[in-house]
């Protein structure tokens, strides 16, 4: 994925924040494309198909966490990173934002050089995970790596990327253990800094999703886990 082919999708109601933002990242060659609040965002991410989407959580007409909802529900979308990044730093405001179906939560003020540094780790793990796909056949599910899509008793389950690699992940290694410092490694990288917590909520929508019976089942084959 060449950064001129990249295009990312900046929203926040803060025109200064677009301003230096979408100019610290033009100028390590990634495409740029704005919007002012959720509703504008869900519009221009349609028509943009953008690879990444930064996005602050209150805005006027729509804020942040209903419009990644409304996003993740998009079939072409699907694949999108989408990363908040907000002033609202609080546990419980992290916590809606990975339930909303966000990949990152980054809080401001945050050094223009370290935003970039962020953005290239979450693209370079896109690049990674472009060039390592394949498909798993387990517990009578299939996990298609390739196309982020998940088929269980002829029925499409979507996932938000997160919640995917972390799926595929604890779904690849039978018989082994995971701890949660293997879980952040894997599945979010060194660069990415989030809480072990994260890690819960999306075991958690797993659960959910998937249903508590095959989590039981690859256990029971030798699936663990621990968290």
């Amino acid at each position: 994925m060449k950064k001129q082919n990249t295009k990312i999708l900046l929203v926040d109601d803060e025109p200064d924040i677009l301003e230096i933002v979408g100019y610290n990242l033009s100028q390590e060659g990634y495409q740029i494309v704005t919007a002012s609040n959720g509703k504008e965002a869900i519009t221009k991410a349609k028509k943009e198909l953008p690879d990444l989407i930064i996005m602050d959580v209150m805005m006027p007409e729509m804020d942040g966490m209903e419009a990644c909802e409304i996003i993740r529900k998009i079939p072409e979308l699907n694949n999108v990173i989408i990363t908040f990044l907000t002033a609202r730093s609080e546990d419980y405001s992290q916590m809606a934002g990975f339930d909303a179906g966000a990949d990152d939560y980054i809080t401001k003020p945050i050094k223009p050089k370290l935003l970039v540094s962020k953005v290239k780790a979450l693209l370079r793990r896109l690049k990674e995970q472009e060039k390592n796909s394949e498909t798993l056949n387990v517990g009578g599910i299939e996990i298609n790596r390739e196309e982020y899509k998940i088929i269980k008793d002829d029925i499409i389950i979507a996932l938000p990327r997160k919640e995917f690699e972390l799926f595929y992940l604890l779904a690849s290694k039978p018989g082994k253990v995971f701890k949660r410092d293997e879980i952040l490694d894997k599945v979010w990288g060194n660069e990415v800094v989030v809480g072990g917590r994260t890690i819960d909520v999306h075991i958690r929508k797993l659960r959910e999703k998937i249903g508590e019976d095959f989590f039981k089942t690859i256990k029971g084959v030798g699936y663990k886990f621990e968290v």
